[in-house]
Order: C-alpha cells, then sequence, then structure tokens
C-alpha cells in the first residue's frame, strides 16, 4: 500500500466499516466517538494517525439501534475530521457510503436553501480532501466538491446477484425518468429489455403513476432505483406493473432509507423481493421478510486500496456503462 492507511468511523455504519476493514486486512481505528451529557459530540482519536491516509466511513444518515439521526451522523463526521486534521493526518478521505441531504440538491421552490451544497462545503471546510460516495442521488453533486469525488456504484453487486438468479423474460424498470441512465445500465448488463414508470410528483410524500412505457405483461420485472423513502412510490410503481400484466415483481434499491410506514408497505406489497445496499443500517425486524440486504463492502474496500496505493478507481466499473 502506499502512506500508512488507517480508518476510522462514527455511529451510524460500524459494522460496514468493521467489514471494510477485514477485507483490507487492517484495525479499525481507535476513536471515541460518544456524546457528553447536554447531547454534544465527544470525539478523540486514540491513536496517532500523524502522517497518515486517513479514511472517515460514515454514512449520513439514521441508525435506530445507536440513536443516531443524520444530523448527529454529519457532526460525527464532521468532528472526526477536524480531529485528523489538526493531529496531522496526510490527507482524509470522507467515505460516505450514503450522502445525506443529497435530494436537496437545487432550488425547487422559492426560499428553500441547497443543502447539498452546503454540506459538501462543510466536509471540506473540516478537513476532507477527497471524497468517496456511493450512488449519489444526482451525478452533478460531484461538482458540488471543489476536491476530488470518487463515485462508485452498485451496480456490480446488485447486477451479479440478479444474474445468478437467471430470471426469464426478464424486464428492467426505471420508476421514473430519471432513473432511466442506470436502469439502461442494468438492461445491458443483464440483456433485458427497458421499461419506463411515467409518474407524476405532487409532493415529497405523494405520487401518481399516470402510465407504463414498455412491454411488462407476463413478464418478470425488476426496479432500479437509488433510495427507497417511505415506500409509496415504490409500492405503486409495484401495483401499477401488475396491473399491466407483470408477474414476479421486485426491486432492486441501493439506499434503505426506510422512513415510516416504509417496511410495512413494502411487506404488504406486490413486490416478491427487496434488494437493498447495506450503505445504511437496516433494521434486523426488516430482514426478515422480502427485504435483503447485500453488501457494499467489497467496492468500498476496493476503492480505499486503489486511491491509498493512487490507482485508477474508475476502472471498476469498466465493464457497466453508468458513465458517459
Amino acid at each position: 500500500m502506499g502512506y500508512d492507511l488507517k480508518v476510522f468511523t462514527g455511529n451510524t455504519n460500524r459494522p460496514l466499516a468493521e467489514e471494510i476493514c477485514e477485507l483490507l486486512d487492517t484495525q479499525l481505528g481507535q476513536a471515541v466517538v460518544t456524546r457528553f451529557p447536554g447531547g454534544e459530540s465527544n470525539i478523540q482519536i486514540d491513536e496517532n494517525v500523524r502522517g497518515c491516509d486517513i479514511f472517515i466511513v460514515q454514512p449520513i444518515c439514521t441508525n435506530e439501534e445507536t440513536g443516531v439521526n443524520p444530523n448527529d451522523a454529519l457532526m460525527e463526521l464532521l468532528i472526526l475530521t477536524d480531529a485528523a486534521r489538526r493531529a496531522s493526518a496526510r490527507r482524509i478521505t470522507a467515505v460516505l457510503p450514503y450522502y445525506g441531504y443529497a435530494r436537496q440538491d437545487r432550488k425547487d421552490r422559492p426560499r428553500v436553501p441547497i443543502t447539498a451544497k452546503l454540506v459538501a462545503n462543510m466536509i471540506f471546510t473540516a478537513g476532507a480532501r477527497r471524497v468517496l460516495s456511493l450512488d449519489l442521488h444526482a451525478n452533478q453533486i460531484q461538482g458540488f466538491f471543489d476536491i476530488p469525488v470518487d463515485h462508485l456504484y452498485s451496480i456490480n453487486i446488485f447486477g451479479e446477484y440478479l444474474k445468478e438468479k437467471k430470471m426469464e423474460d426478464l424486464v428492467v424498470v426505471s420508476p421514473d425518468v430519471g432513473g432511466i441512465k442506470m436502469a439502461r445500465a442494468y438492461a445491458e448488463l443483464l440483456g433485458a429489455p427497458l421499461a419506463i414508470v411515467d409518474k407524476r410528483r405532487w409532493s415529497g410524500q405523494k405520487t401518481e403513476v399516470l402510465n407504463i412505457i414498455g412491454d411488462v405483461k407476463d413478464k418478470n420485472v425488476v426496479i432500479i432505483d437509488d433510495l427507497i423513502s417511505t415506500g409509496g412510490s415504490l409500492t405503486e410503481a409495484a401495483s401499477a406493473l401488475r396491473d399491466k400484466g407483470a408477474l414476479d415483481i421486485s426491486a432492486a434499491v441501493v439506499h434503505p432509507v426506510l422512513a415510516g410506514p416504509a417496511i410495512d408497505r413494502i411487506e404488504n406489497s406486490v413486490l416478491t423481493e427487496l434488494l437493498v445496499a447495506n450503505s445504511i443500517p437496516v433494521p434486523e425486524r426488516a430482514q426478515n421478510g422480502k427485504i435483503k440486504a447485500l453488501s457494499v463492502a467489497p467496492i468500498l474496500a476496493e476503492s480505499i486500496r486503489r486511491i491509498n496505493n493512487d490507482e485508477s478507481v474508475s476502472n471498476l466499473f469498466a465493464n457497466a456503462k453508468v458513465e458517459g
């Protein structure tokens, strides 16, 4: 490897960080990440990091088991970064398996913030000089940073799982127009045709399916998306596909935010299976039914190794047409 590599994490997804370290054949960095009685984050790095290549694995999300919300996760990331910078780390990379606030990437109404840009500014100001993220909600978020951004995709992990299932008469479905590019990459990887759900979004919680573009009658379909929040859009799309004659309906959605009624909606829907990544910790109660979590640790670990060795990261996705 290059410079001495060390991986640290906060309280949002420690199991993922530990799996990454196991694949890198290294130990997770020693750090105190707790809270003061008043609720402020209490953080101290407990080992020497002078001159080291530091990677801080911290999705900006909720963890029900540790009682962390996205704002807590962001503060832990910023303070860990600041602590490493003040301890003379050579370079600090923020590893963001899930980039919280990514959906606030533009002004779609008067007097609203562009919080995704604000978070990028905060990460840079804290001392990060590189960002490693997975399946960003919008590719243009890379431009919010004034430092290198390595944008990873989970298509290799999900694609391999779907190939092993060997589903006949498979159709890949994009749940909206914005997801066509990624859905097409899956369709080409799996050798399947593409269909699109034409929907209208009335608010952050309410959508309406207007039409299905493409032939799904008597076909097995898999819906491809980057995140699931309350599950309303996904389950409505699945119901619309069933109404159009689709047979087995599954979904591969990278980031399982699973807020509010999402888990109940999935379990009571026509979906036979929902594949998600462990970019966000999936509650144990959610993994006993239709929801199956796949690990993205291999992609993250290999990318960290390549960055540490100054090797190409984009070559990991040479066989998947996700860019260009």
